[in-house]
């Protein structure tokens, strides 16, 4: 898939010569006339590749009722990302410690329209690489999680939510010292400035990537399951 993606993306910026473009050579612009045409032996090495991205990329894997988006300080696609990824790490597995999930807003890059789902829309959804990991956090760094949802609006959670300021975690207890976040490579280590990952004491990563997850659960649930709950008020 990254193959043909690469291979596309390439060829598509080749045969995209614009009158518009110009070259600068010792300082003297040349403009490109508007008379070059597309490499017509290129498009032809490229357009397999093109074809088989295109009809891989146009396959149904679900659908929706409703149109998914993305907006402060909580929406349906938001928690239904962070549900996804809450709901497929803990599907097969008894926790001892509290669990949440933890994303970043700017990490999910479109919405779904009402429909048809397809893969292509999950790439657009999730376009970047990162992969889940498993973040243990000892239970006092809760004071700068809730200072930075409070200042940035809202990010996607799930298992908890921020209620006046105060973050309110399903299953934690009085004796706990520690829990667990599913959050991205990127961010434990410090991307969107969440710098309470830096006081992690252990991390564990499933090599797989956000988006494949996505993926695997939006296939599990063929109808895309909405909750509208306000998890960041107040």
């Amino acid at each position: 898939m990254s193959k043909f993606f690469y291979i596309f993306c390439v060829g598509a910026s080749l045969m995209a010569c614009s009158s518009h473009l110009a070259v600068n050579s010792t300082n003297n612009k040349q403009p490109i006339s508007s008379e070059i045409r597309p490499d017509e032996k290129l498009s032809n090495e490229i357009k397999p590749y093109k074809d088989s991205l295109d009809k891989k990329m146009n396959e149904v894997i679900g659908k929706s009722e409703t149109d998914f988006i993305v907006a402060r300080p909580s929406s349906n696609l938001m928690n239904w990302v962070a549900d996804a990824i809450f709901v497929n790490q803990t599907r097969n597995v008894r926790l001892s410690q509290p669990l949440i999930c933890l994303l970043n807003t700017g990490g999910i890059r479109s919405s779904i329209g009402k429909g048809d789902v397809t893969l292509g829309d999950m790439y657009k959804i999730m376009p970047f690489e990162n992969t889940l990991v498993w973040v243990e956090l000892p239970i006092s760094v809760i004071p700068e999680i809730e200072t930075y949802l409070t200042k940035s609006g809202g990010e996607p959670i799930a298992n908890c939510k921020l209620i006046n300021g105060k973050l309110e975690i399903n299953g934690i207890r009085q004796n706990v010292t520690h829990f667990w976040v599913l959050t991205s490579d990127y961010l434990m280590n410090g991307g969107d400035k969440m710098d309470f990952f830096n006081k992690k004491t252990n991390s564990n990563s499933t090599g797989k990537l956000l988006r494949d997850i996505l993926i695997e659960e939006l296939k599990n649930q063929g109808t895309m399951i909405e909750n509208m709950e306000l998890r960041v008020k107040g």
